[in-house]
């Protein structure tokens, strides 16, 4: 049996292998501990009480043991996430890149059910079936419709087990994809015409979608679907300070989780990356006295910390294991010069119009983002 990093059973046998091990693997132990010490009424199908799933994501104790934040925020905007799916009422999550819609998305599933797992991932080539349901379609000719023959989707199989289902990115797909979810989450069944029978969606399901801002009129939802949710809005962080919390914790994770060989860079290096990568969200420098161009890059907290671990990457692998100023500089070329004529201009106006004049502390960043600039 697979083992835990505690040395603990694993509830997924194999996944703390895997290359990005769900949530309730990751903190099965943490998960493990607020169970135990868990005193509240817990809701159909819940293994957490709504107060053990709000310490889960935001921090605490359970016991002896320390549990992590899991989102650095607002505290009321997870309490509302949390009382929408006790209700009837399916969640949307809003935001732009990078604002942990996906990932507090993942823990509420982790924390309520112990399984993240029951995704749909939103595209533009997703279609009703995966939503609904398919046909092992050798069966299907060999015998006809049948239950053995039926392929659920995550969503049935959500009803069926009275789970929770995460649609990510709901917004890529197609208006007639997204109304289908409309009787779903309407009716709590789907029809199976083929087998003469419906399924009903037993107490505990509900729906936890992922919307990008940056989406907006590719898929606009309709009314309709709209009304069936419960929306939050998740913003960008405030303040610096907030921001820089964020990305040091979550490379931190990163760098554990695969095992890069290098340390985690100097909390001076993670605030040049994330200032650099605000002013340019922005369009603006930090202390609003600069109007600057913006790349066509989303310029993500998301996208800071790959920068990092990119840099961390370098470092381990081709460098003394310390993240230098020119893994950095590497890193955030690949990052922010997404379209080679615009943002290549973008970027060396940056660095000849504000990290130049930054003085001694910015020059050897300065310096290596400017040759490999060249």
């Amino acid at each position: 049996m697979a083992k835990k990093p505690d040395g603990g059973a694993d509830a997924k046998p194999g996944l703390s292998e895997a290359l990005r091990a769900p949530a309730e693997v990751l903190y099965a132990n943490e998960l493990e501990a607020l169970a135990a010490s868990d005193k509240h009424e817990r809701p159909p199908g819940w293994k957490l009480s709504p107060r053990a799933v709000l310490t889960y994501i935001c921090g605490g104790t359970a016991g002896s043991v320390k549990i992590a934040p899991k989102y650095i925020g607002h505290q009321r905007l997870v309490e509302i996430a949390i009382s929408t799916l006790v209700t009837d009422r399916a969640l949307l999550l809003i935001g732009e890149p990078g604002t942990a819609k996906s990932w507090l998305s993942e823990h509420l599933a982790a924390a309520i059910n112990g399984d993240s797992g029951k995704v749909v991932q939103g595209t533009a080539g997703t279609t009703e079936e995966q939503v609904r349901y398919t046909w092992n379609y050798a069966m299907l000719i060999a015998r006809g419709p049948s239950p053995e023959a039926l392929i659920p989707s995550p969503i049935l199989r959500a009803m069926e087990s009275g789970a929770l289902a995460r649609f990510e990115e709901i917004t890529r797909c197609a208006s007639e994809v997204q109304d289908a979810m409309i009787s779903i989450l309407s009716e709590k069944t789907i029809a199976i015409p083929e087998l003469k029978s419906e399924v009903p969606a037993k107490k505990g399901f509900s729906i936890i979608a992922t919307a990008n801002t940056r989406d907006k009129g590719v898929n606009d939802m309709s009314a309709a679907l709209k009304r069936r949710f419960n929306i939050i809005v998740l913003p960008t962080p405030k303040q610096i300070e907030s921001e820089i919390e964020i990305v040091s914790k979550r490379v931190r994770d990163l760098a554990a989780n695969l095992q890069l060989k290098a340390k985690i860079p100097a909390a001076d290096a993670i605030e040049k990356v994330v200032t650099i990568f605000r002013e340019l969200r922005t369009g603006q420098t930090l202390d609003g006295k600069a109007k600057l161009k913006t790349p066509s890059g989303v310029m993500s907290t998301a996208e800071a910390i790959s920068v990092l671990a990119n840099s961390m990457a370098l470092a381990g692998n081709f460098g003394n294991g310390e993240v230098q100023p020119q893994d950095l500089a590497s890193a955030l070329q690949g990052s922010i010069v997404k379209d080679e004529e615009k943002d290549r201009t973008v970027w060396q106006e940056y660095l000849a119009n504000v990290l130049k004049k930054r003085g001694a502390e910015w020059r050897p960043l300065y310096t290596a983002c400017s040759e490999h600039n060249e």
